[in-house]
């Protein structure tokens, strides 16, 4: 039984080893965040959104620490109805990820 358990890890190991593992950060430590000047406002950032996206609203949105670097997720819904996944760095407001939504 423990060789089997041993093969099982190792797989198991092997399929996760390149998931990128995110953290999700609540929202006293934005606050935090932001008083320090690691990440921007959401206002900001939500101002980048905007100029890939006129009249976009925003949809849902979060903050999450991905390898070290704060990532700001978030759903748009731009003036025509189509949706929108973008990712920016919290910190320099540069747009990462800019895809409609499948």
């Amino acid at each position: 039984m423990t060789k089997l358990t041993a093969i099982l890890s190792a797989a198991l190991l092997a399929t996760t080893a390149g998931v990128v593992q995110a953290r999700d950060i609540a929202p006293d430590e934005v606050v935090k965040l932001h008083n320090a000047g690691t990440i921007q406002s959401f206002e900001k950032l939500n101002e980048a959104v905007l100029v890939q996206h006129p009249g976009a609203t925003l949809e849902d949105g979060e903050l999450e620490e991905e390898q070290g670097r704060y990532v700001y997720e978030l759903e748009v819904r731009d003036a025509q109805g189509v949706e929108w996944d973008l990712e920016l760095d919290a910190a320099t407001g540069e747009i990462l990820k800019n895809h409609k939504d499948d």
